[in-house]
């Protein structure tokens, strides 16, 4: 059998490695780099796309750029050379592309390479993965799977009957020429208020259809000066002041978002501001106030979206819309309006991912099962119980509303490496987290989510799931969070070890373990 990566046509054998890792966007990549530093050569990373980079290898779509500042947006052991205070997507991209040909990782990486199937083997203790290039097996699985990876598509009757030009703003075909062309967009979300402005100006007619109006707040972008990029490169410490600075500010944020929602009226106030400043017509306005508190749903950045809305060719739809055409789309109100072309930016599956229904625990059951019965849960956003030697990379609850994910997965990866150094060190064989530390990791959670804006704004958003827990959203500072991930806390796991030294060739397989008990002695499994 054989494992083959699509971009060179090479063919290696089929093998066990230590670790296996889905994906190669900031989680997968950064696991890499960690394995790698840590001494792990028996790793592989699985990446079904043709390079590393996940969610900004696969959005293209005009204006795509970062809402976090450049300088918070990077790892920080590979601080970047940014070229303005918000990155834009083909920098980013570029940016993970040299980070990880730095490392020296990409020889580790198997392109062109899907996941199909990942099932836990319990009577040999290891990963058994299917893929589009063959079957890979692994003590240890990393999910680097971003939650916005696996675009959403909007349930509309006819739509697929449309004939003219189609697709989903994270899928966005180039080839398709929209100058002078009548365009509909379903969804006012982050993509799409880069989107707007960005093709408004060259195609004859753009629909914009909300079903719920977004606050927007103020893009503070521009680009660096060269004495600013010099002194970043040459001035020891200077970039990593200013790294501290933007974390610093954004932190403040969180007493608002999940202490005090009443502290969000000056951001509300700022925002509202923006409304009157840059649209002229009051009907407009109207449609575009939310009529729930900021911070509910996800904060907008842009000072281009408005004055698009606000333009001849650029029509604000709220009315439902109930059926796509051949070459229209219907509104409740029973108005057809022709077009030539549908972009989708309905999002993303956060909660209901497609890739859940592919990881198999101890139990059988996949993830998406396990999820559905009691809501995503997890214990400190990185281990599942029921789910022996997987580690969770940007699992439930570790979302945040205002800052860097980056920094979140930066501090999952703190607690891998640990793990892996424990692992090493008391020669475990398999871990799993017990079910009654998650509940009450999870119990802990929600009450502290409770008085958020999230959950007390007024409005329904993509952070709960169909149990009205917010299941996507760390509810406190971040560096909290770092803190509590700093050390592997074996005392709250399922633990098994290896019956005696096994041979460092073998497999999971050919040592059998046995389970370490509460008092420390060891007993058969």
């Amino acid at each position: 059998m054989t494992v083959r990566s699509e971009d060179s046509g090479t063919k290696t054998a089929a093998r066990h490695v230590d670790v296996a890792v889905i994906g190669s966007g900031f989680s997968g990549l950064g696991a890499a780099i960690k394995l790698k530093e840590l001494g792990t050569h028996s790793f592989v990373v699985l990446e079904r796309g043709s390079e590393v980079g996940g969610t900004w290898r696969d959005n293209t779509y005009p204006g795509a750029a970062c809402d976090v500042p450049s300088q918070l947006y990077s790892y920080s052991f590979a601080l970047g050379d940014w070229s303005r205070s918000f990155s834009r997507q083909p920098e980013i991209q570029a940016y993970l592309r040299k980070v990880a040909e730095d490392a020296g990782v990409v020889e580790n990486h198997l392109f062109g390479c899907e996941v199909q199937e990942a099932r836990w083997d319990t009577a040999s203790g290891q990963w058994v993965i299917e893929t589009s290039a063959g079957r890979v097996t692994a003590r240890f699985l990393v999910s680097g799977v971003g939650a916005l990876c696996e675009p959403a598509l909007p349930a509309i009757p006819g739509i697929e009957s449309f004939t003219g030009q189609m697709f989903h703003s994270a899928r966005w075909d180039h080839s398709s020429d929209l100058k002078g062309k009548r365009v509909a967009i379903i969804g006012t979300g982050a993509s799409a208020i880069q989107i707007v402005p960005s093709i408004a100006p060259e195609v004859a007619q753009l629909d914009v259809y909300q079903r719920t109006a977004p606050w927007v707040l103020p893009r503070f972008d521009r680009p660096y000066f060269g004495i600013e990029r010099w002194a970043f490169r040459n001035i020891p410490g200077l970039q990593r002041l200013a790294r501290a600075g933007v974390y610093a500010a954004r932190e403040t944020q969180v007493v608002g978002l999940a202490k005090a929602p009443k502290l969000m009226a000056g951001l509300q106030a700022l925002a509202q501001g923006m409304i009157f400043a840059q649209i002229r017509d009051p009907e407009l306005r109207k449609k575009v106030t939310p009529d729930f508190r900021i911070g509910c749903k996800r904060m907008l950045i842009s000072n281009a979206y408005y004055p698009a809305l606000d333009r001849d060719n650029v029509d604000l739809v709220t009315d439902g819309i109930t059926e796509v055409r051949e070459n229209s789309i219907v509104t409740a109100d029973g108005t057809e309006r022709e077009i030539d072309a549908l972009i989708i930016a309905t999002g993303f599956h956060v909660t209901d991912s497609p890739t859940f229904k592919g990881i198999y625990g101890r139990e059988g059951r996949s993830l998406a099962e396990v999820f559905d019965e009691s809501g995503m849960q997890g214990y400190k956003g990185t281990t599942v119980a029921g789910f022996p030697n997987l580690f969770f990379l940007v699992g439930p609850n570790t979302g945040l509303g205002h800052t860097s994910m980056v920094f979140m997965i930066e501090s999952q990866l703190n607690y891998v490496v640990d793990a892996l150094k424990t692992i090493e060190r008391d020669n475990i064989a398999t871990f799993e987290v017990h079910k009654e530390a998650q509940a009450a990791f999870n119990s802990e959670l929600q009450a502290q989510l409770a008085p958020t804006v999230w959950m007390t704004g007024g409005c329904a958003s993509w952070y709960l799931d169909k149990h009205g827990n917010n299941t996507t959203l760390w509810p406190g500072f971040t560096f909290s969070f770092r803190n509590m991930l700093k050390k592997f806390d074996a005392e709250n796991y399922g633990i098994t070890v290896m019956a005696e030294n096994p041979d460092p060739t073998a497999t999971p397989a050919d040592s059998e373990p046995v389970e370490a008990t509460s008092t420390g002695k060891k007993a058969r499994r």
